[in-house]
Formats: structure tokens, C-alpha cells, sequence
């Protein structure tokens, strides 16, 4: 392996992705993507789009998959810090409903690629986030669906969140342990649970 360590999660297709900073007293330098690196792990999926986003303190982005056009997703935080997390949605998974979560942060510099198949969302932890990822199929207008970020049978462990569960998506319930309001969009209040989702 070269300058990306890149680690198996607990559940099976997702990865912590862990590249070597070389730093002096000038700044640092960091290989933030390596192909050679990722396909020694088994890892060859093609990239065809980048993105970038900004959030402030308290933003919660999620849980977010695409219906039609499923997408893996690189993820990485450039400046502040998230909590990151995935649910597996992969029917006739042995994890399927189970979630996985990691800091990311322009500090420790991890990344998590999360396979097609999986509900994702983050928690803007600090001040500011800006928050990148590269996607195995172009966005498709439209194709977006979700889960209840707060869905108790997923069970989420928010970081630095407080607050009970209302019975659906909406934060007005809850806020940061500093008392920072929980923002959502109109979209991310609505969705439902994951068994009123995908009903068996």
C-alpha cells in the first residue's frame, strides 16, 4: 500500500479511507485520492462527478439515496468537522437497517466510501463545514428519497445532540448541548421511517 491506508467498516462495502499527511512548518501535503492505492484494496469503482457543500453549525444533511441511479460516494470534510453516517438499505443484507458513523474532519483527515445502497446524511459539528465527495453516477434530478434522521428502530447516535423523538423527522425537538438549533430542510422534516419506507 502507498500513501492510502484503507480499512475495512463494520459493515460490509464500506471503508475508511486514511491517506498520509507530510507536514512541516510550512502546512502539510496529502494525496486525498490515489487509484493505484484503492484498487490494491479492491477498490475500482470509477468517479464521474465531484462535489463540494457548505453548512454551519447544527445543518444535519440526511439520510439521502437515490432511487434509480444508486451512487458510491468518496466523502471527506476540507474544513471543520461532521459526524458522518450511513445506513445500510441493501435488501437481503445481513446488516441491512444497521448504521455506521465516523468523525470527519479537516484535522484527521479520514474519508469513508460508501457503497451503492446506502442512506447517507451528516451532522455539522463545528463552526463551519465544507464537506466533499466524489459519486459514481452524475446526479439525476428528481431521483432523490430518504429516511428519518432520526428513525428510533436505526437508532443513530448523534454526537453532541439532545432532544426525544417527536414521531417524525421534524428537530424542533432537539438542539446541539450548547444550545445550537438543529436545521433541517423542508425535505429532510418529511421523510419517514425506514420500515414505513420500505415496508416487507
Amino acid at each position: 500500500m502507498g500513501q492510502i491506508k484503507v480499512t475495512k467498516a463494520p459493515i460490509e462495502g464500506l471503508y475508511i479511507i486514511e491517506p498520509t499527511r507530510h507536514g512541516d512548518e510550512r502546512g502539510y501535503f496529502v494525496e486525498t485520492y490515489n487509484l493505484r492505492d484503492m484498487k490494491e484494496a479492491g477498490l475500482d469503482m470509477v468517479f464521474v462527478q465531484d462535489n463540494q457543500s457548505m453548512s454551519v453549525k447544527g445543518v444535519l444533511r440526511g439520510l439521502h439515496f437515490q432511487i434509480n441511479h444508486p451512487q458510491g460516494k468518496l466523502v471527506r470534510v476540507i474544513k471543520g468537522e461532521v459526524f458522518d453516517a450511513v445506513v445500510d438499505l441493501r435488501r437481503g443484507s445481513a446488516t441491512y437497517g444497521q448504521w455506521y458513523g465516523d468523525i470527519l474532519s479537516e484535522e484527521n483527515g479520514k474519508q469513508m466510501y460508501i457503497p451503492e445502497g446506502f442512506a447517507h446524511g451528516f451532522l455539522v459539528l463545528s463552526d463551519v463545514a465544507e464537506f466533499c465527495y466524489k459519486v459514481t453516477d452524475f446526479y439525476h434530478p428528481g431521483d432523490e428519497g430518504g429516511i428519518a434522521w432520526n428513525d428510533p428502530a436505526i437508532g443513530i447516535k448523534w454526537p453532541g445532540l439532545r432532544g426525544d423523538y417527536p414521531g417524525n423527522a421534524c428537530p424542533d425537538k432537539y438542539c446541539m448541548e450548547d444550545g445550537t438549533a438543529l436545521i433541517l430542510s423542508g425535505r429532510d422534516r418529511e421523510w419517514k421511517t425506514l420500515a414505513e419506507s420500505f415496508p416487507s
